[in-house]
């Protein structure tokens, strides 16, 4: 629009400039007209013809002029319209293509947000996976223990069942040699009851004999010393293992 305006101006001045120039043609040739007294009327007539002829002929020139003034102006005017089109695609572009570098722009903000994101969630996760490592070393010396323990807690419960199984066996050793002594026992006592038997036969036989010939009475009781010494004997290899 300020170009065209500035055509427009330039196109006046011209218009202002040629007729100030006809204007001023006009008064020359009107003083030289009225001024007889440097030339005739003849000549004075030739020059005015003449004048006349270039002024149809500076009318002419200026008509074109003016003609082609006016097309440069209708040319300026279309080129500027052109222009303005282009100019408003032109800005309707940059305003799509600022729109566009705006929403790059958010998203690259969001992008170096989410990668800040992940970088502190990646540390986080490598300080956890040290973590984890570091407790899995513990696990494992803790199970290594554990097995450790474990076999020897079976060592150890193999040997109580074998210690079980020996006492089992020595508990049935020893009700057997309960029961052998039990049964040699009662055959003691059935042997000492004999004697018993055997030596108040012979005390009753040998009565009259001891009293003449002991008055102490303690004949009886030595002649059952050896079977005494004989039973407690047998006893002692019975109870021994």
């Amino acid at each position: 629009m300020t170009e065209s305006k500035s055509s427009g101006q330039c196109v006046k001045v011209l218009l202002a400039l040629l007729t100030l120039w006809f204007i001023g043609s006009l008064i020359t040739i009107v003083v030289w007209a009225t001024a007889p007294d440097f030339k005739s009327a003849a000549q004075c007539r030739a020059e005015l013809k003449d004048l006349h002829v270039q002024h149809e002929g500076s009318k002419v020139v200026c008509q074109k002029n003016q003609e082609a003034l006016e097309q440069m102006v209708r040319q300026e005017r279309e080129e500027q319209e052109r222009l303005g089109g282009l100019i408003v695609g032109l800005r309707e572009t940059l305003n799509v293509t600022n729109a566009t570098l705006e929403e790059c722009r958010q998203e690259n903000l969001a992008l170096v947000t989410n990668i800040s994101a992940l970088q502190e969630t990646v540390d986080s996760l490598q300080q956890i996976q040290a973590n984890l490592t570091t407790q899995l070393a513990i696990k494992e010396d803790e199970v290594d223990a554990l097995q450790q323990n474990l076999t020897q807690a079976e060592h150890r419960t193999e040997a109580c069942f074998s210690l079980k199984e020996a006492a089992q066996a020595q508990t049935k050793a020893a009700e057997s040699q309960l029961k052998a002594c039990q049964s040699n026992q009662e055959y003691l006592q059935r042997q000492l009851q004999k004697c018993k038997v055997s030596e108040s036969e012979a005390s009753r036989q040998t009565t009259p004999q001891q009293t003449n010939s002991s008055p102490t009475g303690s004949g009886p009781g030595l002649s059952a010393v050896p079977g005494l010494i004989l039973l407690l004997s047998a006893t002692a290899r019975l109870l021994l293992p």
